[in-house]
């Protein structure tokens, strides 16, 4: 389920993720030339510092490319639906075609995503069931590399060690300020946009309800029976072992629920 390829034709999609490959592109290439090899090479930093970056790096840009091509939960166009669950789906008046509850049909995409928290145009996907895993992480690494880039570009005028075998006559480093500058900026809103977002996602899934259950203001009685924080993360995640929520090389399995917990729509 979690390796099936899912491309959405959107150029407006198209447009958004590029830019944030631009943004993980920028930046993953000129803080390790411009801070940390230089400042490696001198002996002012550790090994660790800079292997630490690129790990950072690598698991933000996986979790990005993973999401945006993940299936998020597409139904097929004629489901098979068990017998004793039936009476827990119900025909979408977009598509005419059967759905489980909690599924949402999304006008971009064009089709029903089971358990859909909404389309992000920045990695030109839904959301779902089978990729929300996918994007927190995506969220969660976003910040980790966005506030390391804030800190080493900090530290690369108030702390570090001056260099003294830097040649001055490369383009680069002639152009140091500037670049750390829009590198700096660029850390800073990633950080501050995506904190947002990813304190909604967290809220949501404690509250077991996805962002557009919350955006129809659908309350009820029953909802006030939640899970067990420990048993939302992991059915969003597809497994109880907590060390894996953090890994985006794996496949997903959908967790199986042990407990009937009243549904929100």
């Amino acid at each position: 389920m979690g390796l099936r390829i899912h491309f959405v034709f959107d150029p407006m999609g198209w447009c958004c993720i590029s830019m944030v490959f631009f943004v993980w592109l920028y930046n993953s290439f000129f803080i390790p030339k411009l801070v940390l090899l230089p400042h490696f090479d001198e002996g002012h930093i550790p090994a660790a510092l800079v292997i630490s970056y690129y790990l950072a790096s690598i698991l933000c840009v996986t979790s990005l490319v993973r999401a945006s091509v993940a299936d998020p939960g597409k139904l097929a166009p004629n489901p098979h639906i068990p017998h004793t669950e039936r009476e827990q789906w119900e025909l979408c008046s977009k598509c005419n075609l059967m759905r489980p509850k909690r599924s949402h049909h999304c006008s971009r995409c064009g089709h029903c995503v089971r358990k859909m928290d909404h389309h992000c145009p920045w990695i030109n996907n839904c959301v779902g069931e089978d990729n929300h895993w996918l994007f927190l992480q995506l969220c969660f690494y976003t910040q980790v590399l966005s506030m390391f880039t804030l800190v080493l570009d900090f530290c690369q005028y108030y702390y570090f060690q001056p260099l003294t075998r830097v040649n001055e006559e490369l383009l680069l480093f002639r152009h140091e300020l500037a670049l750390l500058r829009i590198s700096a900026f660029m850390g800073l809103l990633m950080f501050a946009g995506i904190s947002g977002l990813f304190y909604t996602q967290i809220t949501g899934i404690l509250t077991d309800m996805t962002t557009i259950e919350k955006m129809s203001h659908y309350y009820d009685e029953t909802s006030r029976l939640r899970k067990p924080w420990q048993q939302t993360f992991a059915e969003v995640f597809g497994t109880r072992w907590k060390i894996l929520w953090f890994f985006p090389f794996r496949k997903r399995q959908p967790l199986q629920v042990l407990y009937d917990f009243p549904s929100h729509l």
